[in-house]
């Protein structure tokens, strides 16, 4: 958990995924993006002592076809760059698959890595995506695409093609 993190870890956490996002398109890694990673369970891998590899496991609820499913949201995940195509993002995503498994109905993430994950049996959500708001559903049609989930033994049986929602958040909602 975040709060079982020492201070040392959270700056060098924080400047991983700065370093690993700079070239992001989308902007970088922000302080929504932290806030969502914030309060899950976190795995890391560390090399000579360093953290070189994170991701977040948070819960959230979706909702496929209007029934709401307990679901292990992946948040941060990243490499440091210097230490990339090593296999240790696989190696931690392994373990995020495991502690899904364990522990949720779903897994879900948004990223534009799919081939990474789907090699790690994660599948891309072919349906369309919606925010629940204050006002209702609303469409997230940039969104479509990038989101992917694990099936669990949890898991009903999931028909990738109906709608999906997350509840709204600040910065990214998915």
């Amino acid at each position: 958990m975040t709060n079982e993190l020492a201070p040392a870890d959270i700056v060098r956490l924080r400047e991983l995924m700065a370093d690993a996002f700079a070239e992001d398109e989308h902007g970088g890694f922000t302080e929504d993006d932290w806030q969502h990673a914030v309060g899950g369970v976190h795995f890391v891998l560390e090399v000579d002592g360093t953290i070189v590899t994170h991701a977040s496991v948070v819960e959230r609820e979706l909702h496929v076809a209007g029934v709401p499913l307990r679901t292990g949201y992946v948040e941060a995940v990243a490499t440091a760059p210097g230490h990339q195509r090593r296999g240790y993002g696989t190696a931690v995503m392994r373990k995020v698959n495991d502690y899904v498994a364990a522990n949720f109905e779903l897994g879900g993430l948004g990223t534009g890595s799919q081939p990474f994950y789907e090699r790690l049996f994660w599948q891309i959500w072919r349906g369309p995506s919606n925010v629940r708001t204050a006002q209702g559903l609303q469409p997230t049609p940039d969104e479509d695409g990038y989101i992917m989930v694990l099936r669990t033994p949890q898991s009903p049986a999931l028909d990738l093609e109906v709608p999906i929602s997350c509840e709204w958040r600040p910065g990214d909602v998915w």
